[in-house]
This record gives C-alpha cells, structure tokens and sequence, in this order.
C-alpha cells in the first residue's frame, strides 16, 4: 500500500490546481466587458478639424497681437489636430470592419 501514497497526494493537489484555474478563467470571462464596449480608438474627424481651425485661428490673432511664442505653440497645436484627424480618418478607411454577428 505505500505505492498508493503518491497518488494520494498528487490527485488532490491536481484538481485543485484545476478548479482554481478554472474559477480564476471563469471570473476573468464573466468581468470582461462586451466586445461593443471595449471599441477604442473611435475619434471624430470633423470635430478634430474644427478645433484645429480654431487653433489656426487663435493662432493668427495671436500673432496679430505680437505673441510670437505662444502664436508658434497655438501652430504647433493646430498641425498636431490635423495630424490625428488624418489619422483616424485613414484608419477609418483601412481597417476591416468587424465581423458579423
């Protein structure tokens, strides 16, 4: 009976080892959110590009007003809006869209 002994030990601490994986795999599922709430990236190019006009804007008026540096940093600004609303608007056009249900 002492080649028994091994098996004793090592059944139990596998199925434990089995429930806890599985517990730990079914909290994960159960928290994770719903494919339609975890959509990231999603911007508005319009909106983008009408704060970027009026960060041109603001720009201009402050360079009108003899502000140089923060006319330059109001550029700056602007250049990186229409960067990110070119961004999304070529992501928009190059990512599949997701598939049916």
């Amino acid at each position: 009976m002492n080649h028994a002994t091994p098996a004793r030990r090592a059944l139990p601490a596998l199925f434990a080892t089995m429930l806890l994986a599985g517990g730990l795999l079914l909290g994960q599922t159960a928290a994770a959110p719903p494919a339609e709430a975890a959509r990231v990236g999603t911007c508005n190019v319009n909106q983008l590009q009408k704060q970027a006009r009026d960060e041109r804007d603001r720009a201009a008026q402050l360079k009108r007003l003899g502000a140089r540096e923060e006319s330059r940093r109001a550029y700056a600004r602007a250049e990186a809006l229409e960067r990110r609303a070119k961004q999304c608007a070529h992501a928009d056009d190059v990512v599949a869209p997701p598939f049916p249900r």
